[in-house]
């Protein structure tokens, strides 16, 4: 069985994942410190339920952590796999913590996983070989799993795969609002940019060609989308800009491990 600690909406969307790549409701049970609802009739526990565990996806806030951890731990013995999902927090800090857990995986998705379209990143500590190949298969259930072999680029990832819907949405919203700008009505320029996207993320994702061999092709030698895309790479404004992004974004999450450390 599986527990979902913690019933925010990513742990909320990653079981609608799990439940539509065919799992069954019984092989869940769900903590959350405040009542939710939750689908086909499964409970939202509000007291730690009672193991054995042969997983438990640890889904709080990362500054929560210290206070959570002594309530999590009865949950967590030498046959359950720890999966954490909390951002910032690393594996040697997650093994300090719970000892006696076979094996711990931080796992980062994007919300995506409801539908199961996200890449999910994987790194391990101290995994079997059938641990490994049951924490890919649970991310497999959500989208693809991404192993890294060297921890210290999860932040970034996470920035890429985790937060990257975020800026895909302020993208969107940015196209929108400047076809709103210049006359278009403001619903119309808002499902048209979302199905554009739609489009063109379905096209990237079924074509042999790389993104930037793809922008090539949709612009004709002196046409319209080649003097739009004069504009976004003129001086390299749009990649300085999303380096920055990244890092900035990078740079949280490794604050947010560091600040509950501090707390543990």
């Amino acid at each position: 069985m599986i527990l979902l600690y913690g019933f925010g909406n990513m742990a909320a969307a990653m079981l609608d994942g799990w439940l539509a790549a065919g799992r069954s409701p019984a092989d869940f049970a769900i903590y959350n410190p405040r009542p939710k609802s939750a689908p086909d009739g499964m409970v939202v526990h509000t007291e730690v339920p009672l193991g054995p565990f042969d997983t438990v996806v640890l889904g709080v806030k990362p500054q929560k952590l210290a206070e959570v951890a002594p309530m999590l731990q009865p949950a967590i013995g030498p046959a359950t796999m720890l999966v954490s999902i909390l951002a910032g927090i690393e594996l040697a800090s997650l093994a300090r913590i719970f000892p006696r857990a076979d094996g711990i995986v931080r796992l980062m998705p994007n919300l995506a996983v409801a539908l199961r379209k996200s890449p999910n990143v994987l790194a391990g500590h101290a995994l079997s070989d059938a641990r490994r190949a049951q924490a890919t298969r649970l991310a497999s259930d959500l989208g693809s799993a991404h192993w890294l072999p060297d921890e210290t680029l999860f932040e970034l990832v996470t920035a890429l795969a985790g937060s990257g819907p975020g800026f895909v949405f302020r993208f969107i919203d940015a196209l929108a609002a400047a076809a709103t700008s210049l006359g278009l009505e403001a619903a119309q320029a808002e499902r048209i940019a979302v199905e554009m996207v739609e489009g063109a993320g379905a096209l990237a994702a079924a074509s042999p060609y790389p993104p930037a061999e793809l922008a090539r092709r949709v612009a004709s030698p002196g046409g319209m989308t080649q003097r739009g895309l004069d504009v976004l790479d003129a001086d390299d404004a749009l990649q300085s800009l999303l380096a920055e992004c990244l890092r900035a974004t990078r740079d949280r999450g490794a604050e947010l491990g560091a600040a509950a450390r501090e707390k543990g």
